[in-house]
């Protein structure tokens, strides 16, 4: 199913007044632990994938209005045995779609070795097994099609919520962004070697599934006067090191 997503880069003096406003339209998302001050959130972590001239990230470039990324993504710490997700993320135009299921982070490089997604796929969140086990097996077609390898690893604490008419809207802010070029498979969950996108501000997201946004999330980016922009956090990471290491 397409969702549409949009895009705003936000000053960081902005979030207390942004989280004000919407309260009265959100609640806070289930998924998410409140920290000390009350505030849902989690830290998601992600891999990205491209092939070794760049093809995802000159496509985003380009401006091609059909595109695609691979990704693996984990949340908050490592554990025994947590899962991370194969995802991959389709866009067309402001209208996204996924592909996903989740595999142990300890089995996840044999599933990208070996292929063997009847023996390392766990879950297909709600989605049939048999499903979940297609959409692996998509990731993979693409990931040796190319081939692919890990070219960005970029991580953020998200604070989420969701409409509290229609828990299909979503609002999220994603805050400290960090990236690092040419990462491990070992490394997902690693902080050392991190630079951050952006020095005073956050990226709010909103998300929904109708062909309008809702009207008071509308309401709310006109009051700010924010604008919609075409963010990628991998493309943004990736010049951000690549930045660095020329200096």
């Amino acid at each position: 199913m397409f969702r549409y997503e949009r895009k705003y880069l936000v000053p960081n003096y902005m979030l207390d007044n942004l989280r004000s406003r919407f309260n009265g339209f959100v609640r806070p998302d289930i998924a998410a632990s409140a920290n000390g001050n009350g505030i849902p959130q989690y830290t998601v972590r992600s891999i990205y994938f491209d092939s070794p001239d760049l093809l995802y990230y000159n496509e985003k470039h380009d401006g091609l209005m059909k595109r695609r990324k691979l990704r693996v993504r984990g949340y908050n710490k490592n554990g025994n045995n947590e899962k991370v997700v194969l995802e991959i993320k389709r866009k067309t135009g402001n209208r996204i779609s996924k592909n996903r299921a989740a595999v142990a982070y300890n089995n996840l490089e044999q599933l990208l070795n070996t292929g063997l997604v009847e023996t390392f796929i766990e879950d297909g969140f709600g989605k049939k097994q048999e499903d979940a086990l297609d959409d692996a097996r998509r990731f993979l077609f693409h990931l040796k099609l190319m081939p692919m390898i890990p070219t960005t690893l970029v991580s953020y604490e998200r604070e989420a919520y969701h409409g509290k008419l229609n828990a299909g809207n979503r609002v999220t802010f994603d805050k400290n962004i960090r990236s690092k070029n040419h990462p491990e498979l070992n490394e997902l969950y690693k902080e050392e070697g991190m630079r951050y996108l952006f020095k005073s501000h956050f990226i709010m997201e909103i998300k929904y599934f109708e062909d309008q946004m809702p009207s008071w999330a509308k309401s709310i980016v006109h009051e700010f006067r924010l604008r919609n922009e075409a963010l990628s956090k991998y493309v943004i990471g990736y010049d951000v090191n690549k930045t660095f290491a020329h200096i």
